[in-house]
């Protein structure tokens, strides 16, 4: 995978605490970012950071890099400050990857009880849950919207009210066809996919019944255009609430949190929330 990631992280750099009680982990004025466990692996920990004053509701960050080991939460980090930082409460979730004992279903799993988990935090209103969710990501902030259709996850404390897809991985069985990250849909699900793979592919779980927001920039040479063009296109002929944003840039330009582009997701993430 290309790496602007050191850019993105040179936006800012939040220490990770110990695992068990809660603990502060960010020093910005305008926020305030604790660890949380909710499961025992390593892998299985949240970062919420809150805003200032009031909240808009929580945005669920999934960060991506094809679901393999060699990338963490630290993507997420710049996205959850600049969040706080615009009134939202935000989410920056770990989970178990291809490598660190991920996959299917273990992978899916993580994100379900990451979510299920923002149900026991002490004074949080989880009436607004938005997932944001860039390229591997941006696939499972995709599948968290529609994980109760599914009978594996269909008991949900916490439901998504909508997903933004930054260049997400949309269809896992054209990106095993146009082999993106070196099979990596393969190694994720442990098999090459097929029809069968609806509980985890969101190509084939359309419609959703939640509105989802995909953006993508025109250059992207990691994860092609393509994947949010037939997603859109095929949720919305089904009948779903599904639209498009083309942005000039690359596979990361919707990750700059310095960029228009970053802006333009704030503006959806606000018209998802009802502001």
């Amino acid at each position: 995978m290309p790496t602007r990631r050191a850019v993105v992280l040179a936006v800012v750099t939040l220490p990770l605490a110990a695992c068990g009680s809660p603990q502060p982990s960010s020093t910005e004025e305008t926020t305030r970012a604790m660890r949380l466990p909710y499961g025992n692996d390593p892998s299985q920990f949240g970062e919420l950071t809150r805003p200032s004053g009031p909240s808009k509701g929580v945005v669920v960050v999934i960060h991506g890099g094809f679901w393999k080991a060699e990338y963490d939460v630290e993507l997420g980090r710049p996205l959850a400050v600049s969040l706080a930082q615009h009134g939202w409460t935000a989410w920056n979730v770990e989970y178990r990857r291809v490598g660190a004992g991920g996959g299917a279903p273990a992978t899916f799993d993580d994100v379900h009880e990451s979510i299920e988990h923002l149900a026991t935090v002490e004074d949080l209103d989880t009436s607004v849950v938005l997932t944001l969710g860039h390229s591997a990501g941006g696939h499972l902030a995709v599948w968290a919207a529609g994980r109760h259709q599914q009978p594996r996850w269909s008991e949900c404390r916490v439901r998504v009210t909508g997903a933004v897809s930054q260049a997400g991985v949309l269809d896992l069985v054209a990106a095993h066809d146009d082999d993106l990250g070196d099979r990596a849909a393969a190694r994720f699900l442990g098999h090459t996919p097929t029809s069968a793979d609806l509980a985890y592919d969101p190509r084939q779980q359309v419609p959703l019944d939640v509105p989802v927001r995909c953006i993508h920039g025109r250059a992207d040479d990691v994860v092609p255009l393509s994947q949010s063009v037939d997603y859109v296109t095929a949720a919305t002929a089904a009948g779903g609430d599904a639209s498009l944003v083309e942005v000039d840039g690359d596979h990361f330009v919707v990750i700059d949190t310095e960029s228009e582009v970053w802006r333009r997701q704030l503006e959806l993430l606000d018209e998802l929330g009802g502001r």
